[in-house]
């Protein structure tokens, strides 16, 4: 028995953001605040 997992894994790209990815959460949490962290970049469009 374990954890249900946070999110879906498969397509995850690992390593540093790029400037258009961390433009998008700028962007996303001035206009909406940081809210969850998990749920973040899906809702920011990452």
């Amino acid at each position: 028995m374990g954890r249900t997992p946070c999110c879906d894994k498969s397509g995850l790209k690992k390593g540093p953001w790029t400037p258009e990815e961390d433009q998008k959460l700028i962007d996303y949490i001035q206009k909406h605040g940081h809210g969850s962290w998990r749920t973040l970049p899906k809702n920011a469009g990452n």
